[in-house]
């Protein structure tokens, strides 16, 4: 039998970081970050709320693995524990005694968990919670809320940036490849428009299995009573309700949105800062719905099939204790949103002193921009579209030439317990400097 030789490439020694990555990567990313080739960067290691490149170049950054890293970077903890474990193997794809400690820690902290699985990610756990609703009502049709994001599943990025702008409950596929799988399978309705949401829900709720939502949507903070009227229409109409808590777990507190907004779902999904920047991903429920996903039912009509060769492995499960404990520590959620407050009105103030029309959203550590001459509070994603988003891009790829590390195709700000508000003044200095050479420039 003829053996195949791999040999190692070194022609690719000589060649410029930003040219091996255009090489072997689409655009130059692993995903959604589509920098121009000038600004392609290739990150060589980061500390607290700081990056270098393989150049040499410093970042402040306000990505922070898309907020996976709450903990900031490289902390001691997370360092140390999953140093210890590595030591110890890597992988059973069998309960741990971290992963059953790291079980019963979310179990006690999330009102809606009487159970949980693990998986690796945010997009498996949003998935996994579809699956379940589906089987516990032997119904079809999810709702979600337009521009929310649920992963990278069908309906995760189903209606997620459409700029078609299509009557309400209809879905827009936002990629390519799921229209056969979604457009007969998803509702979507508006955030925050509770009357619209009414309506759709009592129109279809004999095929509605659950409606999914992000609690805090992208940067949209919900009004006043918007959870909670969801809440109570999911119940009368024995629909799940099931809370994307993905961005929202621990960071907004250590209960996550439940405990912050004082609603507790049927299902909920766990991932992010969860993980301590490592891959994690968590999804629980009420006993009589996690049941079914028990292998005794293999077989059955209702047995739902879940299982994850990397979930809840012991180097994730220790990195995730150890941001737990950093997470309960005294003061952490008062310095959370203290910088958040403090951002967001910062930069509310650098607009108005350069006379720049616009908003700042966002709640907890978060902050969003939106452009727009409007005075009406930006609520959903309609009205964030009514912004300049051209515009919007453009600041973004100015903070990165500026040594701003952040996702230029994105909108979210992260913030996390390794920033401070120096951090945010050396921020805003760039972020004003940028605003001005847009507004010189005629972009805004």
């Amino acid at each position: 039998m003829t053996m195949l030789s791999f040999a190692s490439n070194t022609s690719t020694v000589d060649k410029k970081p930003e040219d091996r990555a255009w090489s072997v990567f689409p655009r130059g990313s692993n995903g959604e970050f589509n920098l121009p080739y000038e600004l392609t960067r290739v990150i060589e290691h980061g500390i607290g709320c700081e990056l270098w490149d393989v150049e040499g170049r410093h970042f402040l950054d306000f990505s922070m693995g898309w907020g996976s890293a709450l903990v900031g970077h490289a902390r001691s903890e997370v360092v140390e524990a999953v140093a210890s474990q590595i030591r110890k193997g890597s992988n059973f794809a069998y309960i741990t005694a971290p992963s059953l400690q790291l079980a019963e820690e979310i179990v006690q902290v999330s009102p809606a968990s009487d159970q949980i699985r693990f998986c690796a990610s945010g997009t498996e756990a949003t998935m996994y919670c579809q699956r379940l609703a589906r089987a516990h009502t032997g119904r079809t049709k999810i709702l979600k809320f337009e521009g929310a994001y649920h992963g990278a599943n069908e309906i995760g990025v189903t209606s997620l940036f459409p700029d078609k702008l299509v009557n309400f409950p209809e879905p827009d596929p936002s990629s390519a490849g799921i229209a056969h799988s979604v457009m007969d399978h998803v509702l979507v309705a508006p955030f925050n428009d509770l009357d619209t949401t009414r309506r759709i829900i009592e129109e279809h709720a004999h095929e509605l299995a659950a409606v999914i939502a992000e609690p805090l949507h992208r940067c949209l903070a919900p009004v006043d009573g918007f959870l909670q009227g969801v809440r109570k229409l999911t119940e009368v109409h024995n629909i799940l309700l099931i809370f994307d808590e993905v961005v929202t777990g621990f960071r907004l507190a250590y209960g996550g949105a439940q405990e912050y907004y004082g609603v507790v779902p049927d299902l909920v999904a766990y991932g992010k800062a969860l993980g301590g920047g490592y891959p994690i991903g968590a999804f629980g429920g009420k006993s009589e719905i996690m049941e079914l996903v028990g292998e005794d039912r293999l077989g059955s009509s209702t047995y739902v099939w879940t299982a994850s060769t990397l979930g809840g492995n012991p180097v994730s499960s220790c990195a995730s204790l150890a941001a737990l404990s950093v997470f309960r520590q005294e003061g952490a959620y008062e310095k959370l949103h203290g910088l958040g407050v403090y951002l967001r009105t910062s930069m509310k103030r650098v607009l108005d002193n350069i006379g720049i029309a616009g908003q700042i959203i966002g709640d907890g550590p978060l902050a969003q921009v939106v452009f727009t001459e409007s005075t009406d509070p930006v609520i959903d994603y309609r009205s964030t579209k009514k912004g300049n988003t051209a515009a919007n891009r453009a600041m973004m790829l100015g903070l990165f030439e500026r040594g701003i590390f952040l996702n230029p195709m994105g909108t979210k700000l992260y913030l996390s317990l390794a920033h401070s508000e120096s951090t945010c003044d050396a921020f805003l200095d760039r972020f004003s400097d940028t605003l001005h050479v847009l507004r010189e420039n005629g972009t805004l």
